[in-house]
């Protein structure tokens, strides 16, 4: 599923060429991964956008005024496992399961592909605006050290449930969650409220250098992500215990262990991250 990085890379991208287009038409082919289809083909043509930007791994797409009034409603995209969002010329083939054509002022057409169809789309009212994006926790890349350390100290939850929480930390996913605590040597069913003051502080650097590190590389493709000019990342590359599983620790060369940790397979190395005292190896 699309983390920050991707998320943050496709909206970057849409970025640098959506605002200031005006939407001329709104087609759908399969829908139910659309929450009322008939108010996205009547309400978005004729809107001009006015920018493009991730809350947690949601895609916000806002509005410029309409006659001198205000536009306060949102279309919000969350790409779920195997959605992609690219620009293309009208003339180009259509991927197979393309569900939404956006045609564009400037000729271009946005496409939302999902094969699984695990994705959403809808338009977040003025009235539910604040709601929804009050769900949210803090964004890793724009909390202070200090924000970061609240939400997790007291909590008697496991770090990595903690850090996929989207409640508590907005836009983090299984990679880079495994990842950053790699790098902060944190095992990942280590208590939230056992963490000291020093790894909170390392774990805290290592989320935000690691998703610094993973935008910078346009995200991880390791399955059907690519941004929105149709490129693949470049961050799997470097990943050092994701889906590494028998593989030597690049640290330290114990062999990468995978666990289920708040139900998700989480990877870790036995060497550098120590088990939680009392636990079984």
């Amino acid at each position: 599923m699309p983390e920050l990085p991707e998320v943050e890379t496709v909206a970057r991208g849409l970025r640098a060429v959506l605002p200031g287009r005006r939407i001329l038409s709104v087609r759908l082919g399969k829908t139910d991964f659309i929450e009322d289809p008939p108010a996205v083909e009547r309400l978005l043509p004729g809107l001009q956008i006015a920018g493009v930007r991730r809350h947690g791994k949601f895609l916000l797409v806002n509005f410029e005024p309409s006659n001198g009034i205000a536009n306060d409603e949102l279309l919000m995209i969350h790409l779920g496992m195997t959605g992609k969002l690219v620009t293309h010329h009208p003339d180009e083939p259509v991927a197979p399961h393309t569900h939404v054509f956006v045609a564009l002022d400037d000729g271009r057409e946005l496409r939302y592909t999902d094969v699984r169809r695990f994705g959403q789309i809808r338009i977040i009212g003025s009235h539910e605006r604040a709601v929804f994006l009050g769900r949210t926790g803090i964004d890793p890349l724009e909390a202070t050290e200090d924000e970061f350390r609240a939400v997790l100290n007291g909590r008697r939850s496991r770090i990595k449930a903690l850090l996929l929480d989207q409640h508590v930390m907005g836009g983090m996913g299984n990679i880079y969650t495994d990842e950053s605590l790699w790098r902060a040597r944190i095992h990942p069913k280590r208590l939230g409220a056992n963490l000291r003051d020093h790894e909170i502080r390392k774990l805290y650097r290592a989320v935000r250098e690691v998703l610094t590190e993973a935008i910078r590389l346009r995200g991880s493709s390791v399955s059907d992500y690519v941004d929105a000019d149709g490129n693949r990342g470049g961050f799997q590359r470097r990943h050092r215990v994701y889906q590494r599983k028998g593989k030597k620790c690049f640290r330290c060369g114990t062999l990468i262990r995978r666990a289920i940790v708040a139900g998700r397979s989480s990877y870790f190395c036995p060497g550098c991250q120590r088990a939680p005292r009392g636990r079984a190896k």
